[in-house]
């Protein structure tokens, strides 16, 4: 590294004297040594020393060099100011810190070096650029104060202003810490020390691709409570935070930063919402994953997941307010209640919805824009976009009026149209004007009367030089006379070589070009003066009145955001009926009542993608009847089955209407999935590790009020240790936890337990068997499927023709070794394999109700009591 300490020391260059510029840049750059420092000369930020030479190689520029005042010329790489945002991202998203300094003073007034310093700071966690951040996902910082075995969290997006603060007290699982931060998909977290103490967390937080740093405070408690109630004009006490001291200090931290990094007042950052984790279901980083909520496993993307299928959203603000809706569905049944009932009352109006939809359509994301109004970064077609969004509140609020339902009263009553701010960006800024404020054509005729002089006078010299042309030549008899203007010399009068005689005496030469000279008058150059002062001027007073209309607008920051989360709250319950609408969803009655009961379910998003009918089923859940065991072979749609249960019942807790012709709905705590091989995601765990912990965390965390989802559980191991372990914890869920469970197992010697725990039914997915093929019906009957097919579907995933038949031999085998040992066994014991005395066999088939059993049933009941004679008569013959 060149650049070394305190001293300037810069490897081969020394410790002698530098320039007195590269003499600034050294003290601020001292600084802000882990930022890449962009240093404003002129029009361009320029890069020095290792930070040139990084700059180089990340952004694909020139490394040059400049001479420093040493015998060696400096590194130096440059991109021009305006350009800056687009190069920043990409460090940004390399991984790099970046600093802004800037120029303090306009260097035409400085008579010696122009003052300088860092006006920002670009983390992860603090990009501003719009154009960089997906419009309908937020982009969250957090903050992590952890002492001992407690955690204070506190998680920003200093875009659009969102703030959420919680505690966590005395917690020694680390899973639960890693899933409360990553649900947000942060892309940057600061934390202390301690934090940091445990690798094996932070080694799979940076899995996700997170910035992670360290960041402590030199400030006392005291000092940090009176940073946050400054930050929001209340008390402690009033902020509901007076008793929550982790919590403060992580958002004291917070805040801290952020004005390190922005040096600006972060008025976006108005409002904090507290929050504990019995607020709302918990979906921990597995479930969200697994049932493929957010994005899809295979494409990584919106689309094939919940989210792409619910969101029809038309606002960036609805976008993300839903996504944040599905990572937190509600547990209160009013709360449910009233979303369930807008949506309703928004499905059965069609026309109004519609007008309502085209209202919202061409709303801007007003809570990122109040930001760059924050951030002194608004330009001025973003006050255009602003005011366009605001013209259609009125109509907005206007179709909102008719309806009846509590929360889209509410949303009616609350909606500021902002019909001030309207006004003042109508009357002042123009319908097109320039992007840049240093290019003036900003402000509208008539608002501002010193502009309107200012643009008069610049606009009647411009007149007159345009007439000047053909006076000139009428004057002069010259007719290829040109008036004409560059950046060097001014205005001029232009006549070729040839018309030289003809030139008047009053005419002053000015330049000589190869066929042509060119000559200025007195009173062009009068007239120039004018002119060039006036535009300036008028640029500098129209940069001044921007400015003051920007601030006039920070002061409503409050009322525009609040407006933007109505907009956004409205777009979501559109959105969800229009879906409701379009894919046949019907109104779940949701209640406390520890039922689930749902008629012809779907899945949301494979029927969408499905070229056929998708085959609905049903499933009733009580607390008395809690645990579904679910066999069948692999692809007949077991683990479908479970998603989409786990799908409905989120939906519905989100306020959504279902995929299904009923459904009842008792309210879940918590959703946990255990599906399919896991990645290591804490290092040094083989994959059956990672499933068994996974396992210890649903087991540890579920109540009984909880959906548990268990697929394939112990296949990781040995036969006998993985039939052992998913039998031990189906006993565990059945009389400790009582949660709600679904249990996919190809162990058909776990359906024993339908016949020796109450509250465990067995279930199988149908199939057709037709000599060695098999057809999937992907119907969910009750009863135990007989065996899993394993052959036929490797048969119909296109394994060689050579390995299946070896296969059925080896299975022939295997089958008759078993037989004999099921032989061996019963003959010793007296009991057959099911559990069933042999004296109990002839009553239990006189007991038998062939009259209540589909045809379906009457034959699998058939093949359990024809394997249960063979072992009898294995015994009779012994």
């Amino acid at each position: 590294m060149y650049f070394e300490n305190s001293n300037f020391s810069f490897g081969r260059f020394g410790t002698l004297a530098f320039t007195p510029m590269m003499e600034q840049y050294l003290k601020i750059k001292n600084k802000y040594k882990d930022a890449i420092l962009f240093f404003r000369l002129g029009d361009f930020y320029e890069m020095f020393f290792d930070d040139a030479i990084i700059a180089a190689k990340e952004l694909e520029i020139a490394l040059t060099g400049k001479d420093c005042g040493q015998s060696e010329r400096a590194p130096m790489a440059g991109i021009p100011y305006h350009t800056a945002d687009n190069y920043i991202d990409k460090l940004i998203k390399k991984g790099y810190k970046v600093a802004i300094c800037e120029q303090l003073e306009d260097p035409s007034m400085s008579k010696g070096l122009v003052e300088r310093d860092v006006v920002r700071i670009y983390t992860p966690g603090t990009i501003i650029n719009l154009n960089s951040i997906e419009e309908k996902s937020n982009n969250y910082l957090v903050s992590v104060y952890k002492y001992k075995l407690n955690y204070g969290i506190s998680i920003v997006d200093v875009t659009t202003g969102d703030l959420f603060v919680t505690e966590i007290i005395n917690c020694n699982n680390i899973n639960k810490i890693y899933d409360e931060i990553i649900r947000y998909e942060p892309s940057e977290i600061i934390a202390n020390s301690d934090f940091f103490s445990n690798n094996k967390l932070i080694k799979a937080i940076k899995s996700k691709h997170c910035y992670l740093n360290k960041f402590t405070s030199e400030n006392t408690y005291e000092e940090m409570v009176e940073l946050i109630e400054n930050q929001f004009n209340n008390s402690i006490d009033e902020l509901n935070l007076g008793n929550k001291k982790y919590a403060i200090i992580s958002l004291s931290l917070l805040l801290e930063y952020l004005n390190n990094l922005h040096k600006v007042p972060l008025k976006q950052i108005n409002k904090i919402n507290y929050y504990k984790d019995d607020s709302f279901m918990v979906l921990d980083s597995n479930t969200i994953k697994n049932l493929e909520i957010i994005e899809s496993s295979k494409t990584n993307s919106k689309k094939g997941s919940l989210l792409g299928v619910l969101d029809k959203t038309v606002t960036p603000m609805g976008g993300r307010l839903l996504k944040k809706w599905l990572e937190e569905p509600l547990i209160k049944t009013d709360k449910i209640q009233v979303r369930l009932d807008a949506v309703e009352e928004l499905l059965n109006d069609y026309k109004g919805r519609l007008e309502l939809n085209e209202a919202l359509n061409g709303i801007y994301d007003l809570e990122r824009l109040s930001s760059k109004i924050v951030y002194q970064n608004i330009n001025p077609k973003d006050f255009i976009s602003i005011k366009i969004s605001l013209e259609k509140l009125p109509q907005v609020k206007e179709n909102l009026k008719k309806y009846n339902t509590l929360l889209l009263k509410e949303l009616y009553l609350k909606l500021d149209t902002l019909e001030d701010i309207y006004k003042l960006i109508e009357e002042s800024i123009k319908e097109d004007p320039s992007t840049s404020l240093k290019e003036g054509n900003i402000i509208k005729d008539g608002y501002d009367e010193n502009i309107d002089k200012l643009r008069k006078a610049s606009i009647e010299g411009k007149d007159w030089i345009a007439n000047l042309e053909a006076s000139e030549r009428d004057k002069t008899g010259i007719k290829t006379l040109k008036v004409g203007y560059n950046k060097v010399f001014g205005y001029y009068i232009e006549i070729t070589k040839s018309n030289l005689s003809m030139v008047p005496d009053t005419y002053i030469r000015k330049q000589t070009l190869s066929n042509a000279e060119r000559f200025i008058t007195p009173e062009l150059k009068e007239i120039e003066e004018t002119i060039l002062t006036a535009e300036e001027k008028l640029i500098n007073m129209e940069y001044e009145v921007f400015n003051n209309i920007r601030r006039k607008l920070e002061i409503q920051i409050n009322r525009i955001q609040n407006a933007a989360k109505i907009i956004a709250f409205l777009d979501v319950l559109l959105s969800l009926a229009v879906v409701a609408e379009t894919n046949y969803y019907v109104k779940p009655l949701v209640n406390n009542n520890n039922k689930i009961f749902i008629k012809d379910g779907r899945h949301p998003v494979i029927e969408t993608i499905l070229e056929e009918n998708f085959v609905s089923n049903d499933i009733e859940l009580s607390s008395q009847d809690p645990i579904m065991i679910i066999t069948g072979p692999n692809m007949a749609g077991k683990s479908t089955y479970m998603r989409q249960i786990a799908l409905i019942i989120l939906m519905a807790q989100i306020g959504s209407f279902v995929p299904a012709s009923y459904a009842e709905i008792g309210i879940v705590d918590r959703i946990f999935t255990r599906v399919g091989a896991s990645d290591d995601l804490f290092s040094g765990q083989s994959t059956f590790m990672v499933e068994m912990s996974e396992v210890s965390n649903i087991l540890k965390s579920a109540t009984d009020k909880s959906l548990i989802i268990l697929d394939e559980v112990g296949r990781g191991t040995s036969t006998y240790d993985g039939m052992s372990i998913a039998w031990s914890v189906l006993e565990y869920i059945h009389e400790t936890i009582k949660a709600k469970t679904l249990f996919a197992t190809h162990y058909h010697e776990l359906t024993n337990l339908e016949k020796q725990l109450n509250g465990i039914k067995n279930y199988n997915i149908s199939v057709v068997e037709k000599n060695d093929d098999i057809i999937f019906l992907r119907k969910i009957i009750p009863g135990a499927a007989d065996k899993s097919y394993g052959i036929q579907v490797s048969k119909l995933a296109g394994l060689p023709d050579c390995i299946i038949e070896k296969a059925k031999e080896i299975l022939n085998n295997l089958e008759n070794n078993k037989k004999e040992i099921i032989t061996e066994t019963a003959a010793t014991t007296q009991i057959d394999i099911f559990g069933i005395e042999k004296d109990n066999f002839i009553k239990e088939i006189s007991e038998c109700d062939i009259d209540n059993m589909t045809p379906l049933n009457a034959l699998n009941y058939l093949n359990v009591l024809k394997k249960k004679a063979s072992v009898l008569r294995c015994d009779n013959h012994e």
